[in-house]
């Protein structure tokens, strides 16, 4: 297919495709989904070897929020039974990081629902970052609170925190749909406030609402201008209890193409799985791995994943390796220029990209999301509602049960 061998001389060159080459993968017929799997694992496996690194979350204040994203289960008004509780102690949230460090994680994500934090909020998760890194030597910290005050992501740096994390979520168009009580806007000046601070930048996007195909390419072009160094995909996990507890147009398939359409954008970025892949990929999981190369261990915000142990047992049984603390993620010439580089020719390269958009308050990577707008054919083939997919989380963090790491 000239279209794939197209998209892969650009991505070995991280050069950006055109907006139609992007919209024509998420077209592509489920005949080709393995050689669309083939080509953009080719781009993934020159700029990441067979490496996955492992993320683990650790929640650190659930529900509560004050916002209305529609797609979250702590949002305003939400009536999902999810975990509540406020604020976990340092030794808590070290403890909780512990486990998914043992179990093989690199990065540790400290997410706290909320709008954004305070500056009290600032010296809470500081103390936080702190304790994790005093006994936890290379690990990395990303810390993902909401919008940042002027200052603030300078404090996380000072305070060890490696990286900032700021979902943009969808198109800047549709935008106004999903949430009311903050902005496009809003969300893109905290990830430059992050880039700013010498904070390595993550801000990823959320598939599944009923997003047309138009809107997950603007959001992802949005994104390789602001150019963080990790991009979540995030697919929505309908909770009962929340306005999109009835959105179920994902197929596996589709999610597989949105993940390769990702990867030709965004060529030499950390491309992570995040919340929802075991609820739509299924039993395609493995296949996700040859796009992304990155994933979250063990449980989400509010919402239990695979088993720690099935996710290390899947790295392995597909030919992968876990990404070890020694081992560099991004490539040289993207990692040299250090955290949040707007390395001239990297993905997020400002040379004929789209113009920046905005950003909100979302979990690292993991908020269960997506956009709203008229669902695709394809979509809309997507089958029943799985609802025994999706558990609440009632474990690790804010419990006294072990985490699942």
């Amino acid at each position: 297919m000239d279209l794939l061998k197209t998209l892969v001389d650009k991505g070995l060159r991280r050069e950006q495709p055109t907006r139609e080459e992007a919209l024509a993968v998420l077209a592509t017929s489920d005949d080709d989904l393995l050689d669309v799997v083939a080509a953009a694992g080719r781009v993934r496996r020159q700029w990441f070897g067979r490496r996955v690194k492992l993320n683990y979350l650790v929640n650190l204040k659930s529900g509560l929020c004050p916002e209305d994203c529609s797609y979250c289960s702590q949002r305003l008004g939400s009536k999902a039974d999810i975990l509540k509780y406020t604020w976990l102690k340092p030794g808590q949230a070290s403890e909780a990081a512990a486990a998914g460090l043992a179990g093989g994680a690199k990065r540790v994500c400290l997410v706290a629902s909320g709008r954004g934090p305070t500056d009290r909020d600032v010296d809470r998760v500081s103390e936080t970052i702190r304790a994790i890194k005093d006994q936890n030597e290379g690990v990395e910290v990303c810390a993902c609170l909401g919008l940042l005050s002027d200052g603030q992501a300078e404090r996380l740096r000072e305070a060890g925190a490696d990286a900032y994390n700021h979902n943009l979520n969808t198109s800047e168009a549709t935008y106004g749909d999903i949430t009311s009580t903050h902005t496009y806007a809003d969300r893109v000046d905290t990830v430059q406030k992050a880039h700013a601070a010498g904070l390595s930048a993550c801000s990823g996007l959320i598939a599944g609402m009923g997003e047309t195909d138009e809107d997950l390419v603007d959001v992802v072009f949005s994104l390789r201008a602001l150019d963080p160094d990790s991009v979540p995909v995030n697919f929505l996990i309908p909770f009962e209890g929340t306005p999109l507890a009835t959105e179920w147009n994902l197929t596996p398939q589709r999610c597989l193409r949105i993940l390769a359409m990702v990867r030709f954008v965004c060529p030499d970025v950390e491309v992570r799985i995040a919340g929802g892949r075991e609820v739509h990929l299924r039993a395609l999981q493995p296949l996700a791995l040859h796009l992304a190369n990155s994933i979250f261990l063990g449980d989400y915000l509010t919402s239990e994943g695979q088993a720690g142990k099935a996710d290390l047992e899947m790295i392995a049984d597909a030919g992968f390796e876990v990404e070890g603390a020694d081992q560099v993620t991004l490539p040289e010439h993207r990692a040299a220029g250090g955290c949040g580089s707007h390395e001239a020719a990297g993905c997020g390269s400002h040379e004929g990209a789209a113009s920046c958009a905005s950003e909100e308050a979302g979990g690292c990577g993991s908020h269960e999301g997506g956009v709203c707008g008229s669902a695709p054919a394809a979509a809309q083939a997507a089958g029943d509602a799985r609802t025994d997919l999706v558990a609440v989380r009632r474990r690790g963090a804010g419990t006294d049960l072990a985490p699942n790491a």
